[in-house]
């Protein structure tokens, strides 16, 4: 009998630059999901039985700390999106995947930081 060896998964992935914008996309797509399922069951609750639990759920995804969240999932999930479209329709691209990550990520960041910084001046004073 030979020794056991350890089971591998041959993914492909080298854990180089695109790790991060590879593990949001899936994060924020999920984010994404929950927020469209949370409405959907929220505004559903509260046609049909307008009771507390839709009220509360309704509450909670329309908090300014969860819109943050959800402002982040849309756009990084936008934008990130929107660079694997272009690598995919124009290959050429491709030699330039690490300028394309940093390009995402100068645009993304004011195009987040600014909307955010006013939500949580809006938040703070209102709390």
């Amino acid at each position: 009998m030979s020794a056991s060896r350890p089971i591998v998964l041959r993914t492909g992935y080298r854990g180089q630059t695109g790790m991060l914008n590879w593990a949001l996309h899936r994060v924020t797509g999920l984010g994404i999901v929950l927020f469209v399922g949370m409405h959907v069951i929220a505004a559903f609750g509260m046609q049909q039985f307008a009771n507390d639990l839709a009220t509360a759920v309704t509450a909670f995804y329309e908090s300014w700390g969860f819109q943050i969240f959800v402002y982040f999932c849309v756009l990084f999930h936008a934008f990130n999106g929107t660079r694997l479209a272009l690598v995919d329709l124009f290959p050429a691209l491709l030699r330039y995947q690490r300028e394309l990550y940093w390009l995402q990520w100068i645009i993304f960041l004011p195009a987040y930081l600014l909307p955010v910084f006013f939500l949580l001046q809006t938040g703070l004073a209102a709390g």
